[in-house]
This record gives C-alpha cells, structure tokens and sequence, in this order.
C-alpha cells in the first residue's frame, strides 16, 4: 500500500501540531494543559469488516469521547460523530463502533475527550488509522501471535520494550490476530531479573503487575500494563488487533476445577468469581465487538472479502474441567467448545463463500499440553496424549472434521499460539487413528513478548506430522527471556489474483523461518 508512508507521516505530524476536534461543547483555545484530560494509553482498533470497524481509547477522568471520521489523513472533510460518554464503571475505557464505512478504503480517525467537570478542558486529539476489508479480490497480509509479558518478562525499556510489536508493524498487516493469552495476569514481575549471561532484565514494575490479579481493578491493570509499551502503542495505531483469549487472562490453566485453596498468592479462591473480573477487564479493554445475546462472547467470525473469512475460537469459557477427559462418548465434562459453538462453527463453515477460511484457535489440536506437567496428567487443550481413537475433548475436534469432510469444505487453515514455540504441522489422515477427515495445516507461532518454552509432544489421534519446528534446545533450557531472540509471529499472504495462500512462521529479528504456500482447491 503505497500510501502508508505518507500515513506515518500524518500520524506524527498529527501528535505535533496539535489537531483539535471541533466540538458544540468544548473551546479549546481557553483550556490549560495542566487541566485538560488525557489520552492515557494510545488507541486500539479491532474486529474490522468491509464496512465496520472498532475503535478505543480510555480518558484518565470522566469525559466525553469525541470523533472524527475521515478517509484521508487531513480531516478536511469529517464525519463527526455524537459524543459518548468515558465513566467510572469501565474505568474510563470507552468503545466506539464506526459504521457506514466504505470498502477497501483508508479510514482515519481522531479522538479527542472533553471534561464532563469543565467542557472547556479539552484532551489533545489523537489519530488512528485502518484499512476496512475489500470488496473484491486484492492482495491481503495479516500476522497473528499470542503471549504478552509472560514469565515475569515485562518492559524493558533499555532493551526496547516488547520489539516483536515493531518487527510486525514494518510488514504493515491489514490486522493482527492475537491469538490469546493477551495479558498474564497471574504473573508477577519483578523489577529486575539476573540473566545467564550476566546481565540484568529491568522490568518497569507498577503496582497491578507486582501480585496476581483478583480485584477488577487489577485485572484492569494487567492490560494498561502493556499498553505502556511505546511499541505497542505505535501498533495499534495502524494495525487493527482482532483478540482471542485463552487461561492467562484468568489465572494459567483455568476451568471449573481450577483449585486455588493452596495457592497463597490469591486471598480469592473462586474461579468463577475471577474469570468473571477477567472477563469484564477484556471486553473493556479490548476493541472486540459487542455481542448483544451474549455480551461476553469471544468466538465470532470476521468477514474480510471474498478471499478471508476468519472463525476465532474460545476453548476456555465452555469447556467441562480440566483433567483426565477420557469418556468414550461426547458428556458435557469433556467438551472444550460446547455444543453451540460447535453448531456455530460447523453452519458457519458451511455458509462461507471466502476462497479460505482460516481458524484461529487459541489452542493447537494436537500438541499436548499437560494440566499438570509435574505427573504429565489430565488434558489442559484438546489432546490427551494416548495416541489413539478419540476421546474426551479430542471427541469434538473429530466430530467438526468429520463434518467438513462429509460437506466437502475445502481451503480450512488453523493458526494458534499458547506453547511459546513456532511450527507447522500438517494433519495427515493416512498417519492417523481417526482418519476420517480432509488433511489440513495447523501453524503455531508466539510468543510475542515472554518466556520460550517447548517443545510439546504430538499426540498422533489427528495424525499430525511435524514439517518444521524452532524451540529452545535442552541446553537452553525453558522461560528464555525475549532478548534471545526466540519470540515469534506468522504472516499470511493471500494473493488476489492467483488466490494462493502463503504462511511464513518469522522471528523477532524478522527472519524468515519458514514459508509454506498453499494453492486453493477450486470445485470443478
């Protein structure tokens, strides 16, 4: 896109000249710095459609939120929308649905908040831009990651804070997928870490990051937490973030048999209780879509063009608890999507006329992932590390397959994180124990800003075959800080004329790893 970089240009010059929203409320030539509000965390946009898309910002007092709407970066011409109003009781986090938009087009935004205490105290403006999703075939990248300031590695700012951020911005994605464990908000940090070379992490600490969250205020801190981040933030304002969730958001590991009475860091021992705080937190600081039947709703699917269609998964708010999810037969403990999302997701596929219909699931199919990796026991993801004929959670995944091979779908890619390691996997139902499914690839990439682990073991029920892997080596050892380098993301390229699809698995010094290019399956 040949004009990002005039984009870029605007967005700085922007910041430095001051723009100011004109508004029937507020005069801002008579307001004093000192007493205006302020724009505390950057701007975010997410969940964007060919006509739609979300934005946010967050006051740091009661205010209205005011915006301008334009599709070039002068504003000469705004849509002004009608304010609305930044309160205590989402902690002065406010979201705003732009509509009306038109496709494959450029939309800038500037936000600015007036005082509701003194309507002459004006913020100074910001400015965000995203590209809303094409009408017809064009070119299409986005990357997708997961695992924010994970294992105690915060922000360093003499190492220059969370660096993937800028790596991915370079490659100017369409959006983001972040694909969970966006925050960790059991994990404390401390200000410094001693490293094995000799060095010193120094972590910029504040007082939400130092114990587990259990307050919502707490859990609110987790993600003002990382958008301190200078690199975060320059992302956001350009790249439109699409946001899953997965255990970290919570507590690790979470379900309804997450037992925290021996856990001394938490006075809260209610999981329900805290997943809601978590849940409440996400959603007001997140930009991801409302969902009025279901106002906690993360699974949801994002229309981008005739080309993308995009299917995000939630493994965490329906699943029975974590463990042993051995049953033969489909019972409600060993379910990890539940029955409706399921259903959704099957119609869904079904009704997408896009050329590819990427999953984003939060969780990969066939790496195990232990509940309790002391004993390496009890499902934490889908599989259960038998080996053999599905059971428990794996009953579901063989279910959908099982569904997509008898409907013929065809063109299915799933991308995931949460093991802090990069591969690709293909599904190879000749390799498999239960084989009646099309084979498909699964890319697992992360972290983006914390510890590296791995790698995980392949449970052979899906007959994954592992074509490439980067992880830390055994004389690496497990939790490597992000300054070796091993922090992860993907990008995907649809091209609009061949409407082939490639996958590169990138690191943060934005080497490329690994590339796979698919060709679509056209029906005769």
């Amino acid at each position: 896109m040949s004009s990002n970089v005039s984009r870029r240009n605007f967005l700085k010059s922007s910041v430095a000249t001051g723009l100011v929203l004109a508004s029937p409320l507020a005069m801002p030539g008579l307001s004093r710095a000192a007493s205006r509000p302020q724009i505390t965390h950057g701007l975010q946009s997410g969940d964007v459609d060919a006509n739609s898309g979300m934005i946010w910002a967050r006051s740091d007092r009661p205010a209205q939120m005011m915006v301008e709407v334009d599709t070039t970066g002068s504003f000469e011409t705004p849509r002004r929308l009608a304010p609305i109003n930044a309160l205590p009781d989402s902690d002065f986090a406010v979201k705003r649905l732009l509509e009306n938009l038109p496709s494959d087009q450029d939309i800038f935004y500037r936000v600015a908040f007036a005082d509701l205490n003194d309507v002459n105290a004006v913020s100074e403006p910001m400015t965000g831009r995203f590209r809303t999703a094409p009408a017809s075939r064009r070119n299409i990248r986005f990357a997708w990651s997961g695992d924010t300031a994970g294992q105690g590695w915060g922000i360093d700012t003499d190492r220059g804070g969370m660096k993937t951020y800028a790596t991915m911005a370079k490659h100017q994605p369409d959006f983001f997928i972040h694909s969970g464990d966006t925050i960790y908000a059991d994990g404390p940090m401390k200000e410094t870490v001693e490293l094995k070379d000799g060095t010193v992490w120094k972590n910029i600490v504040t007082e939400e990051k130092s114990k587990v969250a259990e307050t919502l205020d707490e859990y609110r801190g987790q993600w003002k937490y990382n958008l301190m981040d200078e690199n975060l933030k320059a992302f956001n304002a350009e790249v439109p973030t699409f946001f899953q969730w997965d255990d970290h958001e919570v507590v690790n590991n979470w379900s309804s048999s997450k037992d925290l009475l021996s856990d001394d860091r938490y006075s809260e021992k209610n999981i329900h209780l805290l997943a809601a705080r978590a849940g409440r937190a996400f959603h007001e600081l997140a930009p991801i879509r409302y969902t009025p039947a279901e106002p906690g709703r993360v699974y949801r699917k994002i229309a981008y063009g005739p080309l993308l269609d995009v299917f995000f998964l939630d493994l965490r708010s329906y699943r029975g608890p974590n463990g042993a999810s051995m049953e033969d037969t489909m019972t409600p403990a060993s379910r990890i999507l539940g029955a409706e999302q399921l259903a959704w997701l099957k119609r869904e596929l079904l009704n997408s006329n896009a050329t590819w219909k990427v999953v984003a699931c939060d969780m990969p199919i066939g790496l195990i992932v232990w509940d309790n990796w002391k004993d390496q026991a009890g499902a934490e993801a889908v599989a259960n590390g038998d080996h053999g004929a599905p059971k428990g959670r794996e009953l579901e995944f063989a279910d959908l397959l099982r569904f997509i091979k008898t409907a013929d779908i065809d063109n299915i890619v799933w991308l995931t994180a949460d093991v802090h390691y990069t591969a690709a996997h293909y599904y190879n139902p000749d390799k498999a124990q239960f084989q009646d499914f099309k084979p498909f690839w699964e890319f697992v990439s992360g972290p983006i800003h914390a510890g590296t682990f791995g790698p995980n073991d392949l449970d052979m029920t899906f007959g994954p075959e592992l074509k490439y892997i980067k992880a830390p080596t055994a004389e690496q050892g497990a939790n490597l800080p992000p300054s070796m380098g091993l922090q992860f993301f993907g990008l995907v390229d649809i091209d609009g004329q061949s409407e082939q699809l490639t996958v590169r698995l990138m690191d943060r010094d934005d080497v490329e790893l690994h590339t796979v290019t698919l060709d679509p399956i056209r029906k005769a």
